[in-house]
């Protein structure tokens, strides 16, 4: 009896704690921890002022204005998007060039290679295997990802480097919190725009391991580096192309940063569907204190951009290349019934393909480039090829007459193909980090699989709504 009233009366006293903790919560009410911050810093600051002497307050009181502006509620975002666009106008009208040199010296050495076969009198299938399958697939991939990313690394390091990308946090952090998720998802989600697979690692600075799952699950949906040439290569086919010269790279630019921003969207939309549903739970609060301003080391921009980051993701792309291409190749020179099996298999999957504004060519190409997003672009136009040898692209304008001379491309295509080569499957590299990171078959399968239903759900209203306005 006694040890019965004895645990009676602890449990009246735990009630009356908590209960007493609650009133106490509510009478501080919810910013608590903001307010201590600003406590803990307003202290830090008269302490400072107080006992430390500085030589010069010039660069802090720099420092500070450019913040008030770069992370102003009114100036923030607005200042991000600016920014994203002039990064991508310079890449656009930056790489076009250097890319048709690229083109048009590499399949010179093709013209070469395959003469020389040729004349040693190889058979026609060893020739065409390696020189207008494999190679060309090659010379694909560093011709159209290499100007790009040359350009685009650079100057997204040197934003990294200068400290801009904490201010990018800061200002996304009012949205992802509205969202129910963690602030420094913008972070994990910045990484992504290099890479999806660094992304997903870069999660681990959430400490909440329901946020972190969110973060986990939603960082395909900003565009890696993989993806931006076949966004850049459309949005300047199709948008630039419909705009003077003088505005074209411009046009093309906006077109870029508008799908991004709709992935940014998607990200915020998607976070908060799960953080209300399967992943419910109290948004946690962070303290971020932004560094200051740095001035950018520019052999370490140059090594980080160019060794580290394009060289690794183009020698990645080399060599998930290859074997796409030998396989496009041989799906295209393997012919049954009169037709090759690229033919048979681009026809199987053309009613899907129809149904959500692409082709079975398209889609074709996206299975074949589930080990990276990078040859996406180089399968299509060797399946377009048909079974001899893919045509020499050596430009735009021979790309353009390809894609909407020859095979009926339309700006519904260009549409749908940005958006579903922004929202669909992660690549394997990054399903492969999402299974280590969880440590869960369950979330893998839901990080591969949502993405691609969602592509489907998003292409499939766009394109027939467009029909049903247009009256197709």
């Amino acid at each position: 009896m006694v040890d019965g009233r004895a645990t009676a009366e602890a449990g009246r006293g735990a009630v009356e704690i908590l209960s007493r903790a609650d009133l106490l919560q509510r009478r501080l009410g919810a910013n608590l921890r903001d307010r201590l911050v600003d406590d803990i810093y307003d202290n830090a600051a008269s302490l400072a002022d107080r006992h430390v002497r500085v030589s010069t307050e010039e660069g802090r009181r720099w420092d500070q204005v450019v913040d008030r502006i770069v992370t102003s509620r009114l100036f923030g975002l607005p200042l991000m998007a600016l920014g994203l666009a002039v990064a991508f106008w310079v890449t656009v009208a930056g790489a076009n060039y250097p890319s048709q040199m690229l083109a048009t010296g590499l399949f010179w050495i093709e013209e070469q290679g395959a003469t020389l076969f040729e004349m040693v009198g190889l058979p026609w299938w060893v020739t065409g295997f390696v020189w207008h399958g494999t190679y060309k697939a090659l010379a694909w991939v560093v011709a159209v990802m290499l100007p790009p990313m040359a350009i685009f690394f650079p100057i997204f390091t040197f934003l990294e480097d200068l400290g801009y990308l904490p201010r990018v946090a800061f200002n996304m952090d009012r949205l992802f919190k509205l969202a129910g998720a963690h602030g420094k998802q913008a972070l994990s989600m910045s990484m992504g725009f290099g890479c999806n697979a660094a992304g997903v690692i870069a999660t681990r600075i959430i400490d909440s391991p329901r946020e972190r799952l969110i973060a986990i699950l939603t960082n395909n949906f900003v565009p890696c580096n993989g993806r931006f040439p076949t966004l850049i290569v459309l949005a300047t086919i199709f948008v630039g192309a419909s705009f003077r010269p003088a505005v074209a790279s411009a046009a093309a630019a906006g077109a870029v940063v508008l799908i991004v921003l709709i992935g940014v969207a998607v990200t915020l939309i998607v976070s908060a569907f799960l953080s209300r549903t399967v992943l419910k739970g109290e948004p946690s609060s962070f303290t971020l204190e932004l560094p200051p301003y740095r001035r950018p080391n520019i052999g370490q921009i140059l090594y980080t951009s160019l060794i580290d980051r394009t060289i690794f993701v183009l020698w990645r792309a080399i060599y998930m290349a290859a074997p796409a291409g030998a396989v496009i190749w041989i799906l295209s020179a393997v012919s049954v019934d009169g037709q090759s099996l690229a033919g048979w298999m681009a026809g199987f999957l053309n009613p899907v393909g129809w149904a959500i504004g692409l082709d079975g060519v398209i889609l074709m190409a996206y299975v074949i480039a589930i080990p990276a997003n990078e040859i996406v672009v180089p399968v299509i136009l060797m399946a377009y090829s048909g079974a001899a040898r893919m045509v020499d692209v050596t430009g735009l304008s021979e790309l353009e007459t390809l894609l909407v001379g020859d095979h009926g491309w339309t700006l519904l295509t260009a549409v749908c193909l940005m958006l579903f080569s922004l929202l669909h499957n992660p690549c394997s590299t990054t399903i492969l980090t999402i299974w280590k990171e969880t440590g869960s078959r369950k979330w893998t399968v839901v990080g591969a699989l949502m993405p691609l239903a969602i592509a489907f759900v998003v292409c499939f209203l766009v394109a027939n709504i467009w029909r049903l306005a247009a009256g197709v």
